[in-house]
């Protein structure tokens, strides 16, 4: 048996099986049954058939019923980075990611390098089944270090991929560009009850962001329509941990009486007091803090 030999709604459900493997770890006949809708024995049958095209991808865990990624684990399918991104930020369906075809006509942003495909697998992973992961990072500060860290989530921040983790060496929730790690091992371990996701207090708080036109501009109806703003304002519900990178991406003057020059502010924050508190605002432009 060949993938080319087979139709197009067996690929898709193979390549659904080699994306729940390779990204979380695990899949099942149910797993299988609940995406397509499908019975249970076509169930046994592709995974049956996944079985012989990948022998050593899975194994059966007749305990809990379910297939597990091996550690030999090699790809029936080439999952490209960004469509990958794209699909786990926005809800990822059938598994399959195809190298995209650029238009002719529609020109996306330039964007930075994406990051490696089996770290984005690895961190997933880590991520579904909470446990850590051992990784050689290259921080601008301090060089290449190993770490242990904790992920609970991967975060676009307009300019590059981020996992927001607990830092075993700082005891800390903190920011890793994925872009950065040089090696990872994912850690067979129970995690601390304190490293996980709902002990994060900057990622579980949220916070409402105002936004006007900047005072500065002479003709702010047009900022009020770029960004469909309601009776001048447009707010925003966002977790304190991502505040900054709102801010900066969009560079919103903060300053108090909004005193940033320049034609790239266009907006301002109208409600700089809801900052207080935050961390990791130093990027955010013109915040000064508290007086």
């Amino acid at each position: 048996m060949e993938l080319k030999d087979l139709t197009h709604g067996q690929r898709s459900r193979l390549a659904f099986i080699d994306f729940s493997l390779e990204y979380f770890g695990e899949v099942s006949r149910a797993d299988l049954i609940s995406r397509f809708q499908t019975g249970l024995a076509a169930a046994t049958r592709d995974l049956a058939s996944y079985k012989q095209l990948a022998p050593n991808n899975a194994l059966l865990d007749h305990k809990a019923r379910r297939y597990l990624r091996r550690d030999q684990f090699t790809p029936l399918f080439s999952h490209n980075p960004e469509a990958i991104l794209t699909g786990l930020s926005q809800g990822f369906g059938d598994g399959l990611s195809f190298p995209m075809e650029p238009s002719e006509s529609c020109f996306d942003a330039v964007r930075l390098v994406h990051p490696k495909a089996e770290y984005i697998a690895a961190i997933m992973r880590a991520i579904h089944h909470r446990v850590a992961l051992q990784c050689r990072y290259v921080s601008i500060s301090s060089g290449e270090s190993q770490r242990e860290i904790v992920p609970h989530s991967l975060v676009n921040n307009g300019h590059r991929w981020h996992v927001r983790a607990y830092d075993r060496e700082s005891a800390s929730f903190r920011d890793f560009v994925v872009t950065r790690f040089t090696d990872m091992l994912i850690l067979d371990q129970p995690i601390n009850t304190l490293e996980a996701r709902q002990y994060d207090k900057q990622w579980n708080h949220i916070v409402e962001l105002s936004l006007i036109a900047h005072p500065a501009l002479a003709y702010p109806q047009a900022i009020e329509l770029d960004y469909a703003m309601q009776e001048g304002q447009l707010k925003l519900e966002v977790r304190a941990a991502l505040a900054g990178y709102l801010l900066r991406q969009w560079n919103v003057d903060c300053s108090p009486q909004h005193q940033l020059n320049g034609g790239e502010y266009q907006l301002a924050l109208s409600n700089a007091q809801v900052l207080e508190g935050i961390q990791g605002l130093a990027i955010a432009p013109g915040w000064q803090g508290a007086a």
